[in-house]
């Protein structure tokens, strides 16, 4: 049942994946997940100490989760059994368990029994794990690429540790990629191998943070290159776009191919064209590139240059950034990819934009005005002695929810709202609004010239 023994991994079978080879046995060796693992973190503790009774890992694939489960294995020198819940089933759970029992009433090691893929077990299945975990008969360690919470049962997570592993960052990829080569005994430290710097870059940042995609690239190259007239393997980056299956763009992070890229999105939806759009945002995730700077980047656009015209795009992109958040590459692109093709294709208006920036200059380049005495704060004891809130009218009480008021000392106009979409019913709105102001002081004009006073001068 345990492919992983450790007479397999001495024995330097070459059948064995070079990511299998060089499985860590201590947690010194292991790279990255320092907020689990680090020196007086928890489950750093609890696996020294001996302690653990279950642990459920989640993360995405090849950062580390087996490996995990190994090093703790080897740590505690229990007895370790892996399974693969794809394949596995209740009949083959009892057997695990009735042995690990065995074992245990003969005072042999205890057992630790790792479930690959355990967000596949049913409910059944993983109920069969519940009274042996509690009384800790065995120690479970799951891994899941799935969030634990929305595919095991409460009662198994409620019995668990719960840690979540990161993503590998590019220096923890190159470390790795050192160690294998320079390991003789597991690793490929028996090759002369010249590894191009460019090609170290491309494979530690096309790889996503997975290990033993890195190492099963960097072994196939290897292992397929013909070594030089000197004995030399020379890895270039064509060797490292074939190993991957996945050719470099020209795209720095930090360099002109980032803002270039990036420039050509956000002109592409502005200018109303889905296709290009899709395109730079395709290149961008092919390159690596966040997915979070891509949602944020159709945001602002939405409101910059959408806004009112179609209020709908905004809600959209920002549920894009939020889906983003929640579940991750690859699957962001999905979303992403519905809110680019809605923002571009959306009418456009910058008004709202515009609005700002022209009040933003207003206030830079003049003498700010002073709130209006009947719009300010009347919630305090003593507001009315200084006349603040006085004459304020409450708009609900006037027909239609709108009555004419001073809203600022000198009247200014910022938002000019276009033709286009729904901002055309705005545009509307305001000119009718407009409208009745107008024709309300014109009443008041007239009611002036003909009231009390203009009463008085008839007289």
């Amino acid at each position: 049942m345990d492919l992983f023994t450790e007479e397999n991994l001495n024995s330097q079978n070459k059948n064995l994946p070079l990511a299998v080879r060089l499985r860590p046995t201590s947690l010194d060796q292991l790279f990255g997940q320092d907020h689990i693992l680090g020196k007086n973190k928890l489950l750093r503790r609890a696996i020294e100490a001996d302690r653990l009774t279950s642990l459920i890992l989640f993360g995405p694939p090849g950062v580390g989760k087996t490996s995990l489960a190994w090093c703790i294995a080897n740590i505690t020198q229990a007895n370790y059994v892996a399974i693969n819940a794809t394949t596995s089933n209740v009949e083959e759970l009892r057997k695990i368990i009735a042995a690990s029992k065995l074992r245990a009433k003969e005072g042999k090691k205890k057992t630790i029994l790792f479930i690959d893929e355990i967000h596949r077990f049913n409910k059944a299945q993983q109920d069969v794990l519940l009274p042996d975990v509690e009384e800790g008969r065995l120690v479970l360690i799951g891994a899941t690429v799935h969030n634990p919470y929305f595919s095991l049962t409460s009662a198994l997570l409620s019995r668990s540790i719960v840690c979540e592993l990161k993503e590998l960052q590019s220096a923890d990829l190159l470390n790795i990629i050192d160690l294998a080569l320079k390991n003789r005994e597991k690793g490929l430290g028996n090759f002369k191998v010249k590894l191009d710097k460019k090609a170290l870059n491309f494979l530690a940042k096309s790889c996503e943070g997975d290990a033993r995609r890195v190492l099963s690239a960097l072994e196939l190259g290897v292992l397929t290159t013909p070594a030089d007239k000197d004995g030399y393997i020379h890895f270039d980056l064509e060797i490292a776009q074939e190993s991957i299956q996945k050719k470099a763009v020209v795209y720095d992070r930090d360099g002109d191919g980032h803002y270039d890229t990036a420039s050509a999105f956000i002109k592409s939806m502005r200018g109303s064209d889905p296709d290009a759009a899709i395109y730079w945002m395709a290149k961008m995730l092919y390159a690596g590139e966040d997915p979070r700077f891509i949602a944020r980047r159709i945001c602002i656009l939405a409101s910059e240059d959408v806004g009112n015209a179609d209020p709908l795009a905004l809600v959209l992109a920002n549920a894009a950034l939020q889906v983003c958040e929640f579940v991750g590459m690859p699957e962001a692109r999905i979303p992403l990819a519905q809110a680019v093709t809605y923002v571009a294709c959306a009418p456009k208006s910058n008004a709202s934009y515009l609005a700002v920036e022209k009040a933003t200059r207003d206030i830079q380049e003049n003498k700010v005005q002073e709130v209006p005495d009947h719009l300010k704060d009347a919630s305090y004891d003593g507001a009315r002695e200084l006349g603040h809130g006085l004459e304020y009218k409450y708009s609900h009480d006037y027909p239609g929810h709108y009555v004419k008021q001073q809203y600022m000392r000198k009247k200014m106009c910022y938002y000019e709202p276009t033709d286009l979409g729904h901002e055309a019913k705005i545009k509307e709105r305001l000119e009718k609004l407009r409208q009745a102001s107008s024709a309300a002081d014109k009443d008041m004009h007239s009611h002036s010239q003909n009231g009390p006073a203009g009463k008085g001068k008839s007289k």
